[in-house]
């Protein structure tokens, strides 16, 4: 069998599939933007066809691109923008309403009805979760009410319910699976993370179902093979994970202790606590990073809802830039002596803030500020926002060591952009050498259930190191900077 892996990586703004060989290399890739849709402020969809028409499309043109067939290839595996939740009809295939996007806050009401009820605490003991629109749950809910008809067919068991995974798999074996993985399910707010199943009390808490809900299997399981009409032969699908656990799995970050923060759309950083459900006291997630022959491995988990999206904002809302990679070199000229904040609360903060209603906002703002400082602003945004996500996992998980953080996604490009995280971390960050750490992590999953890729360890050993970025900036200076944003995030908030 060849040592040929696909890996979809179907991502917020785009979907990437990408050809790795048994050398984890990369050698056919294929990408696609698709439309984002905002029907109302704080309103987030995909059409998922677009979705599905992306997927198909970037397949075809990584096979092409590696000179392979779909025989060649020995195994797929898939990650996904994960909570982004969909409904559809089994008999059709077809959703039944757009996709609801991670980022959406259509249910910030319904969520505080939960919270003043008092059933955050059963939640988050549960899935490790806090009460927040950011999760599927909710989502869900919403379609099951709004879509008319939802309710009596999801009930009589003719509708799907999936995050893009569930879906994706669906389209691809025609129909015929309807399954998901641990990681995605643990992002639910319907999946008990404890007993890993589906929780009864946490359906009738948001009136979902049962019937609507797919089969959870490990990470790397047997999720069946594409329908042969699609690609010329039937590829197995051996491998399945969210973008931020496979992200984890691709830096190899196998043992307790180690951290990732990938920077894509938004930012997450994930610590590996091995088998230890670590609850936080500081608002981060309890979450599985990965099941692995029936081993649930579990993290905590800080989520950042604006990352590159704000440089996107900059370019295509502001328009102070033809192309997101011209933000380093605009921060790099950007005038020191002026401190400007910007706090991309523009879909609402995640962690450790968690609060739904708070908008963006910039501050320190004089006549002299212009698109340089602007852009600094966003970028150290994206940094500021890691610090505060680090300083919680400290609280939370303390004594275990000096902390260095493995970086990836598009934003990780960015000599500056990694410098300036470094100095506002005061730790060391390290870039590797592959930067497509989600799909090389799905990749992982598919090629190793298949038999032609290593395990973790042989895995781990074949990590490779690009650069480390050092801290440098002044204590002073770093205090200040800290302060300054800590100051700025507070006069944000909506929750005092």
């Amino acid at each position: 069998m060849s040592g040929y892996v696909l890996a979809i990586d179907q991502g917020t703004t785009s979907t990437r599939a990408i050809v790795f060989d048994d050398g984890f290399r990369i050698i056919g890739v294929g990408q696609q933007e698709f439309p984002q849709h905002f029907p109302r402020s704080g309103w987030v969809e995909h059409d998922p066809e677009d979705i599905w028409n992306s997927v198909l499309a970037t397949i075809r043109t990584a096979l092409a691109d590696a000179s392979l067939s779909a025989a060649d290839i020995a195994a797929i595996g898939i990650t996904n923008q994960r909570e982004t939740t969909l409904l559809w009809d089994r008999e059709t295939g077809k959703a039944v309403h757009n996709a609801i996007v991670w980022q959406d806050r259509r249910t910030a009401e319904f969520c505080r009805g939960l919270v003043a009820d008092g059933a955050e605490a059963m939640v988050t003991d549960r899935t490790g979760l806090i009460v927040d629109p950011y999760f599927s749950g909710t989502k869900l809910r919403w379609l099951l009410d709004h879509v008319d008809g939802a309710h009596i067919k999801a009930e009589a068991g003719k509708l799907a319910f999936g995050t893009v995974d569930t879906f994706l798999l669906w389209r691809l074996t025609g129909g015929r699976v309807h399954a998901t993985d641990a990681t995605n399910a643990s992002r639910t707010m319907l999946f008990d993370i404890s007993a890993n199943q589906w929780d009864d009390d946490l359906l009738k808490l948001l009136g979902v179902p049962r019937a609507v809900l797919p089969e959870v299997r490990d990470c790397a399981a047997d999720f069946g093979a594409t329908d042969p009409g699609l690609f010329g032969v039937a590829i197995p699908i051996l491998g399945m994970a969210g973008d931020q656990y496979a992200a984890t799995l691709g830096q190899a970050c196998f043992r307790p202790g180690m951290l990732k923060s990938t920077y894509g759309t938004g930012c997450f950083a994930v610590l590996n606590t091995g088998a230890e459900k670590v609850t936080s006291t500081n608002r981060l997630l309890t979450t599985i990073a990965y099941r692995i022959d029936g081993v649930t491995t579990y993290a905590l988990e800080g989520s950042i809802f604006m990352a590159g999206a704000s440089v996107q904002w900059l370019r295509d809302g502001l328009r102070l830039m033809d192309r997101a990679d011209r933000s380093g070199p605009m921060a790099a000229e950007a005038d020191d002596s002026q401190d400007v904040y910007l706090v991309p609360a523009f879909t609402g903060l995640g962690a450790p803030w968690w609060d739904a209603e708070a908008r963006g906002a910039i501050f320190g703002l004089t006549r002299n500020t212009g698109p340089n400082e602007i852009a600094r602003a966003a970028l150290e945004a994206v940094c500021y926002q890691t610090a505060d996500l680090l300083d919680a996992m400290r609280r939370d998980w303390t004594s275990r060591g000096d902390t260095v953080l493995r970086v990836d996604g598009g934003m990780v490009a960015s000599d500056w952009t990694m410098q300036r995280l470094a100095d506002l971390l005061a730790a060391p960050v390290d870039r590797p050498v592959v930067l497509e750490t989600t799909a090389l992590g799905a990749a992982w999953l598919a090629g190793q259930k298949a038999g032609v890729w290593p395990g973790m360890d042989g895995f781990s050993d074949r990590w490779r190191l690009e650069r480390r970025f050092e801290p440098a900036m002044d204590a002073v200076t770093r205090g200040r900077k800290l302060t300054g944003w800590s100051d700025a995030v507070k006069r944000t908030l909506t929750r005092i």
